[in-house]
């Protein structure tokens, strides 16, 4: 996150009010679509506020981005890379993506248009949660995961399938109805009410769904 420049103290209540109207508009209407008076508004500060604490619009899109992955894929990361068993990884999965995409149903759409219009962005965003190039911590979540299907294949509990494709099926499974959801709800005629149904119903159908899927 970019430092203030000059002696003004940092008042941490006004920077994250900036981070959380910035997130709302970000999310809303993509940084293309942003507008940094509108991110004032928001916030209930003048525009000069907003260059004091992030500088640029350019500054303030990385810092958004990277407030809003954080809560998308270092839990998911984490569980794909753990000793727990397939079953419990796919039914964690589901439940950390659905619930956290349920508090911002416009998430997906948002990172997904960041990430085709900006690259890099995940390469900067892995390296500034770990440390690390994204070239050392993908592998070792891979080849966790990728034991660990070979295994069960072996043992002839569960179908042969590369970790790149289990873990893009069931993200997938998660992300889509949110990044579709206009059209699903115009499709199946689903009110905010109707389409949180769907999405309850998805977190109990959608474990046994997917490991079925599976099954040799």
């Amino acid at each position: 996150m970019a430092k203030p420049r000059g002696k003004r103290p940092v008042d941490r209540n006004t920077e994250e009010r900036i981070l959380d109207a910035a997130s709302t508009v970000f999310v809303r209407r993509g940084t293309a679509g942003a507008r940094m008076q509108e991110i004032a508004d928001e916030a209930g500060v003048n525009k000069a506020l907003l260059h004091y604490y992030f500088r640029s619009k350019s500054r303030l899109a990385e810092a958004v981005f990277q407030r809003v992955a954080m809560r998308l894929f270092p839990p998911v990361m984490a569980v794909l890379g753990s000793d727990a068993e397939i079953e419990d990884k796919v039914e964690r999965v589901i439940a950390i993506e659905l619930e956290e995409l349920s508090r911002v149903p416009t998430a997906p759409g948002y990172v997904l248009s960041e990430l085709s219009q900006h690259p890099d962005r995940a390469r900067q965003f892995i390296k500034a949660m770990t440390g690390l190039a994204v070239e050392g911590v993908a592998p070792a979540m891979r080849d966790k995961l990728d034991r660990q299907l070979k295994a069960r294949a072996r043992a002839g509990t569960m179908r042969p399938i590369p970790a790149e494709q289990f873990v893009v099926n069931l993200l997938s499974l998660c992300v889509f109805p949110f990044a579709a959801r206009p059209m699903l709800s115009a499709a199946f005629g689903l009110d905010e009410r109707g389409f949180q149904r769907f999405i309850d119903q998805r977190k109990t159908e959608l474990p046994a769904f997917f490991l079925n899927a599976l099954r040799p």
